[in-house]
């Protein structure tokens, strides 16, 4: 097989700077062309990062792109992905891959019948700070995880997004729009989850932007935007999550993981980097360093700092395990057992009662700093 496979990327949107910035980092793929149903987005990424714009029928039909990264809004997450599919070429899609498990199953069904790969990020998980926490729980440095808490909140995203209505709208809420990261986090920590119950609300129906250009606009809100969750994970451990987008400040922390040797404190799953701490029996919480990981080191600026940022490895890892015939660590598997979790938590909310999921997987594979390395050019 090729030792590279051409990449095309459908949305030319705001996340696709970040693929179409950061793909040069790694081996085994070349973005060769875009496509949006507004041409003249595709063509201002195409000219910005010297590739071919095209429409999204060209695109399909293009003999040199093997994989398609699908950045569409959720909601067209499905339907291109499902185009991809049947035109033949692997699909790597933004979060979250489908908003339905029969919408996933499909997917599954087709790449099955044609012999193609699914994979979808986040892949944060695959990040430095996120490879030693793993490492530390691997080599039983807080015994057997017995429980644990996670939250995400904020007041929403009206005050810094241009269009946000999306994130009102079913497919949209935190659950659905972060929950990816830190789900995807706790099966890589945890393995897969059991069950979840969950009690789901909203501040408000309707919210007003504060952002430019359409500040003052009023939007619906048609989706939860507070949820108390609890995961029941099959090793036994159970985890509460809250997302919420009616918080204005707090002071909880993104991951804390409870064994029965110590505890874990592990940063914002959104970033591939930040500092790892855990205790032992003698409660002391110590930050864990002294590994070097590649993709834990700093390779850009932001408002907040300098920080570590290596999205598309997710992608690379697929092409390398197309390429190499093994398990992407960024599975259909993994990430509709995502879906299935979130899903269930909206559908437990909604119904009142505890759902059990009828998916499972495997946890991926660690990224080791070897691994790591092999991924980059």
């Amino acid at each position: 097989m090729a030792k590279e496979l051409g990449v095309g990327i459908i949305g030319c949107g705001n996340i696709s700077t970040t693929y179409f910035g950061l793909a040069p980092l790694f081996k085994g793929l070349k973005v060769l062309a875009c496509a949006d149903i507004n041409m003249n987005a595709a063509e201002l990424r195409a000219e910005e990062y010297k590739v071919k714009a095209q429409t999204i029928d060209q695109l399909l039909a293009n003999d040199e792109i093997d994989v398609v990264v699908n950045l569409t809004i959720p909601d067209a997450h499905y339907p291109v992905s499902k185009r991809i599919l049947e035109a033949g070429k692997h699909v790597y899609s933004e979060k979250p891959l489908v908003l339905t498990l029969e919408q996933g199953e499909e997917l599954r069904r087709i790449a099955k019948d044609k012999g193609l790969a699914v994979g979808c990020a986040p892949d944060t998980f695959l990040g430095g700070a996120h490879q030693l926490a793993r490492k530390f729980v691997d080599d039983g440095g807080i015994g057997r995880i017995t429980s644990g808490a996670c939250y995400v909140m904020g007041p929403g995203m009206e005050m810094w997004h241009p269009n946000p209505d999306f994130f009102f709208l079913p497919g949209g809420g935190p659950i659905l729009d972060m929950g990816p990261y830190y789900i995807a986090s706790l099966i890589n920590l945890i393995g897969p989850v059991k069950g979840v119950g969950a009690l789901t609300s909203m501040a408000q129906t309707n919210r007003t932007i504060t952002s430019q250009p359409r500040s003052g606009e009023v939007i619906p809100v048609k989706t939860p935007t507070n949820i108390q969750a609890l995961l029941e994970f099959v090793s036994g451990a159970t985890v509460t999550l809250t997302a919420s987008w009616d918080v204005w400040s707090h002071r909880h922390g993104n991951i804390e993981l409870y064994g029965t040797d110590g505890s874990l404190f592990v940063p914002d799953p959104n970033f591939f980097g930040g500092t790892v701490e855990a205790s032992g029996r003698d409660k002391e919480i110590r930050a864990l360093d002294g590994w070097d990981h590649p993709f834990g080191i700093f390779n850009q600026e932001s408002p907040q700092g300098p920080r570590a940022n290596y999205r598309t490895a997710g992608l690379a890892d697929m092409v390398a395990a197309v390429i190499e015939g093994r398990d992407a660590r960024c599975s259909l598997d993994r990430t509709l057992h995502g879906v299935d979790v979130m899903t269930s938590i909206l559908k437990s909310g909604a119904e009142g009662r505890f759902v059990d999921l009828t998916t499972t997987c495997t946890q991926p594979a660690a990224l080791g700093i070897a691994e790591a390395q092999a991924l980059l050019k």
